[in-house]
């Protein structure tokens, strides 16, 4: 599986910005899916996860529940990462990830941040 993000961009404080990432490769409906970030001069930091084979579990990051929504269209290979009432603090590089495990990556923030799949980075800005 490669993954391809998109939707690099800069936001208002407030604002809205919806990230893509695009997977090759015919098995992407089994993987589990999601988003990591890493802001200038942090850490890695979990975003948020989609399961997959079938099952529309998700789960957040705690910063970004209830203002970021995950979803995954498996017919076009893609999963997205809407993002609203964006906050300076969402600035990052965001990263689309992708495992067998839906445990692995909820379990990121504890076990680490190592994934089968990881794409590009795509830098969101969110100005004040």
């Amino acid at each position: 599986v490669q993954l391809q993000a998109s939707g690099r961009g800069v936001a208002q404080d407030g604002g809205s910005l919806r990230l893509s990432c695009a997977a090759s490769g015919r098995t992407f409906s089994n993987y589990a899916v999601g988003w990591i970030r890493q802001a200038p001069g942090k850490g890695r930091e979990f975003v948020a996860t989609i399961a997959g084979n079938g099952s529309s579990m998700t789960y957040y990051g705690a910063s970004v529940k209830g203002r970021f929504t995950i979803s995954r269209d498996n017919a076009k290979n893609t999963v997205y990462l809407q993002m609203t009432s964006l906050k300076p603090e969402d600035t990052a590089v965001y990263y689309c990830v992708a495992d067998r495990k839906y445990a692995r990556l909820i379990g990121s923030p504890v076990f680490g941040y190592e994934f089968d799949y990881r794409g590009q980075g795509t830098l969101v800005t969110v100005s004040s």
